[in-house]
């Protein structure tokens, strides 16, 4: 006698019982895996993000929100530095490279950022079409810029002010695409890169008179400097001593990264704690359906251990039901997790945010089928126990 096609069977038999219990699973399984999903994606984004980077120095501000401008390039700068300081950390011998950032225009709400060919290099970038800057009103894109605007090297472009779409254009002031990089999944690839030289001179103008020129030297700014240290002794003294002896805020990344990511933790944490509830709630509802199917196949049970079924088999038929439906339910789970991670993923891209693959899949996932087992396994324990020391004689006799 075939155990497994037995449970189907009865499975099938109620098929809107079968489907609330697999929804529920569902569900559950969904919301957890949806916040495990999305946290480990956006983790391993800030950490690209943020490799290689020892210490940014900014305007004194919030040091979220310089990392946030800063790196990831998600929010406003606490503002702009001196030029000058550039030249100071790169004369400090605790520091092995600076590479200083300028923010302020945008280009189809992709940020414009006047940077150094180190900028690119940090993140390994490798040219698809064309080549670096080699003057003013150059520029790079990145892989999803291009993408998105379908532009090519030998374009030209004007910028806006700003860092979302919508502000003024600068109109007399053209830029050409030079070069286009291949993804490197990383915020470079969202970002239209520019010497910084070029975003000076869009909002500076030409500048004829030698000593205006020379007094616009002295009072140029930009927006951040990011820092690599030459020596791992540079992160106790360096950025005590920005903090304490100069109007500059010095933010180190992985610290600030870990402590946005608790805070991001703590919603994550009540989500996951919700898809628990439901999963609990999954649990219940299917102890209460196989309790009551096993009062209504007491007869059922009772003929077919007079067929020979042992009390073994019976049990196993019950636990073989809550399986299927872990499985099943756990399946449909993993699939709404995709499709939920799909949607965020689409938002996430009308936002200029981080990226996310909705079709990241790794064998991790896996074990978000164990909480569906357990559950059930558990739900089915008690019912399946009583399926197996059921008195036949009794049953029988009722019956007749």
């Amino acid at each position: 006698m075939n155990v497994a096609r037995l449970a189907w069977s009865y499975l099938r038999a109620q098929p809107l019982g079968t489907l609330l219990n697999i929804v529920l699973l569902a569900l559950g399984i969904a919301t957890i895996g949806f916040v495990l999903l999305v946290n480990g994606q956006v983790g391993d984004s800030l950490a690209r993000d943020a490799r290689d980077i020892d210490l940014i120095v900014g305007a004194k501000g919030s040091p979220i929100q310089l990392i946030l401008a800063g790196i990831f390039q998600l929010d406003a700068p606490t503002g702009n530095i001196p030029l000058a300081t550039i030249a100071k950390l790169r004369a400090d011998q605790r520091v092995r490279r600076v590479i200083p950032l300028s923010l302020g225009d945008n280009f189809r709400g992709y940020r414009i950022v006047g940077t150094t060919p180190d900028y690119i290099a940090l993140y390994d970038g490798v040219y698809a079409t064309g080549h670096g800057w080699d003057d003013k009103m150059q520029a790079v894109f990145g892989a999803s810029v291009a993408a998105a605007t379908h532009l090519g090297v030998g374009d030209r472009f004007v910028g806006s002010h700003g860092l979302v779409e919508g502000g003024p254009v600068h109109a007399d002031s053209v830029y050409t695409v030079v070069g286009v990089l291949k993804p490197t999944g990383t915020v470079l690839d969202r970002l239209v890169a520019v010497n910084t030289e070029s975003v000076w001179f869009v909002h500076e103008g030409k500048l004829d008179d030698p000593d205006e020129r020379n007094v616009v030297d002295a009072e140029r700014q930009v927006t951040v400097a990011l820092v690599q240290y030459a020596s791992p002794l540079a992160a106790v003294s360096l950025p005590r001593e920005i903090n304490m002896k100069t109007d500059l805020l010095a933010a180190s990344p992985a610290f600030e990264s870990a402590r946005l990511f608790r805070l991001l933790g703590v919603g994550a944490d009540v989500i996951k704690a919700f898809g628990g509830v439901v999963l609990a709630t999954a649990a219940l509802s299917l102890f209460i359906a196989l309790y009551r199917a096993l009062n209504e196949r007491a007869y059922d049970i009772a003929v077919l251990r007079t067929l020979g079924m042992r009390p073994s088999s019976i049990a196993a038929m019950m636990l073989l039901e809550a399986l299927f439906l872990a499985v099943l339910g756990g399946a449909l789970g993993l699939v709404l997790a995709h499709a939920m991670v799909a949607v965020l993923a689409w938002w996430m891209g009308t936002q200029d945010s981080l990226r996310l693959d909705a079709f990241a899949f790794s064998l991790d996932e896996l074990a978000l089928l164990i909480p569906a087992l357990v559950a059930v396994l558990l739900a089915a324990a008690l019912p399946s126990w009583r399926a197996a020391r059921a008195d036949i004689s009794a049953t029988l006799a009722r019956r007749s």
